[in-house]
C-alpha cells in the first residue's frame, strides 16, 4: 500500500511509532492528544484517537483517562525482539499485511433479494484486498445481538448490518455509534441514530410502480405489506403509494389494503403460513370485488398474490394486475412487473463507505439510489 492511499489515521500513527522508535520520546513522556493531533494533521479527533488506540493495542504506549498517553516502559519494538530473540516465530498481522476483515450481518438472502447485495460486496472485497465474514440472523434480534458481539470480537475492522425487521434497534448497534465503531446500515435507517445508511429510494420506487398501474386504469389498488412495525423500507413505500395517488387526485382506500400478510418474514417462514395468507388474500379479494390490481412490497408475497389468484381460478393480468418489489429472472424473463432495486451497486458503496469511515474519513449519512420499473406479464388494462 503506497503512502497517499494509506488511512490518515495509520499515518499518523507510523509517525509516532517511528519517533518513539528513535526516543524522540522517552519511555514515561507524554505524546501529543487526540487534540493536539488533530490540530497538528488536520483530521478529526475520531482519527487521531484511532491512532492512539493503536499504538496502544501494539504496546508502544499507555493511556490514562483523564491524563494523556505516555510511553511504554517497554515499547512493542523491545518487546517482540525479546520474544523472537527466545524462539518464538513472528507472526504476521492482518493489519501488517494491509489487509482488513468487515463483518457483513444480514437476515437472509435469496435469488429475489439479497444475493446481489452480496456479490456487490465480495467483489468490493476482493478490489480492496480485504475479506468479508457473514452472518445471518433470519431477523430474531437476540441472533442479530449475538451476531455483532461475536464478529467484534473475532475482530473485524467495521461491519454493514441490514437490520432485523422490529420496532427498536438493538442495544448492541447503539453501542457501535457511542463507541464510534465504523459501521454502514443497508436497506433502512434507524430512526433516532446517527449512522451511516445505504438503501433504495423506495418512496420514489413505489410511486413509479403505483403510476404504472394508474396509466393501465387501474384505481383500486389493494396495497399487500407484512406489518410495518416502524420499518423504514415499507413505511416509505406506503408514503410512495400514498404520495402517487394524492399526485394523480385519487383517493387512497385504506380498507383495500392489507397489512397482515407475515409468511414472507424471516421467523414465521413456513408452508403452513403461507397457506394462510394465501386464503387471507382469497378472502379479501372476494369481500373487495372491485379491487382490480395488487402492489405487494417484496416478491414473495406478489407470488403468495399470484397463486392466491390462480386458486379463485381467476388469471393475471387478464382479471388483476400485480407489481412487486424486486423479482429474480426465470427461464430468461421476469415472471413479474417489479421495482429493480441495484443491490449491486448497494452492496459496493456499502462496503467502501465501511473502508471510508475505518481510515477516519466522513461518508453522507444517508445515500439513496434509484431502482428501475422493470414492465413485465403481470401487468394489464384494467378488464371492464
Amino acid at each position: 500500500m503506497n503512502e497517499s492511499s494509506k488511512p490518515m489515521y495509520e499515518r499518523i500513527f507510523e509517525a509516532l511509532r517511528e519517533d518513539i522508535i528513535e526516543k524522540k520520546y522517552e519511555p514515561g513522556d507524554r505524546v501529543p492528544s487526540e487534540k493536539e493531533l488533530g490540530d497538528e494533521y488536520n483530521v478529526s479527533r475520531i482519527t487521531s484517537k484511532k491512532a492512539l488506540e493503536l499504538l496502544a493495542s501494539e504496546g508502544y504506549i499507555v493511556r490514562q483517562p483523564g491524563r494523556g498517553s505516555f510511553v511504554s516502559e517497554q515499547p512493542a519494538p523491545q518487546a517482540k525482539q525479546a520474544v523472537q530473540a527466545a524462539g518464538a516465530p513472528a507472526q504476521r498481522s492482518r493489519k501488517e499485511d494491509g489487509r482488513l476483515l468487515i463483518g457483513l450481518v444480514i437476515t437472509d438472502f435469496a435469488d429475489s433479494y439479497g444475493n446481489g447485495l452480496i456479490y456487490g460486496m465480495e467483489e468490493a472485497s476482493r478490489q480492496h484486498n480485504c475479506y468479508l465474514v457473514l452472518r445471518r440472523t433470519f431477523g430474531i434480534p437476540a441472533l442479530e445481538e449475538e451476531a455483532i458481539k461475536g464478529l467484534l470480537e473475532l475482530g473485524v475492522d467495521g461491519l454493514i448490518i441490514f437490520p432485523a425487521q422490529g420496532e427498536y434497534f438493538n442495544a448492541e448497534i447503539l453501542k457501535l455509534v457511542i463507541n464510534q465503531f465504523p459501521f454502514v446500515l443497508v436497506d433502512r435507517h434507524l430512526k433516532g441514530i446517527s449512522a451511516s445508511s445505504i438503501a433504495t429510494d423506495n418512496v420514489g420506487a413505489a410511486k413509479d410502480g403505483t403510476n404504472h398501474l394508474f396509466k393501465l386504469g387501474h384505481k383500486s389498488i389493494a396495497f399487500l405489506t407484512p406489518p410495518p412495525v416502524d420499518t423504514t423500507a415499507i413505511e416509505e413505500r406506503i408514503e410512495g403509494f400514498i404520495q402517487a395517488h394524492a399526485e394523480k387526485g385519487i383517493v387512497v382506500d385504506r380498507e383495500i389494503w392489507m397489512e397482515n400478510i407475515t409468511s414472507t418474514l424471516p421467523k414465521h417462514n413456513t408452508e403452513e403460513n403461507k397457506q394462510k395468507d394465501i386464503q387471507k388474500i382469497i378472502d379479501h379479494l372476494n369481500k373487495h370485488t372491485h379491487i382490480t390490481a395488487l402492489f405487494a412490497t417484496e416478491f414473495n408475497i406478489g407470488q403468495i398474490a399470484f397463486q392466491a389468484v390462480q386458486q379463485m381460478g381467476k388469471s393475471v393480468p387478464e382479471d388483476y394486475s400485480i407489481v412487486c418489489f424486486d423479482c429474480p429472472e426465470t427461464n430468461g424473463r421476469y415472471p413479474f412487473t417489479h421495482l429493480s432495486q441495484n443491490q449491486h451497486e448497494m452492496g459496493r458503496v456499502a462496503f467502501e463507505n465501511v473502508l471510508k469511515l475505518h481510515g477516519g474519513q466522513s461518508v453522507p449519512s444517508k445515500i439513496l439510489l434509484d431502482a428501475s420499473l422493470v414492465i413485465s406479464d403481470s401487468t394489464g388494462p384494467v378488464n371492464l
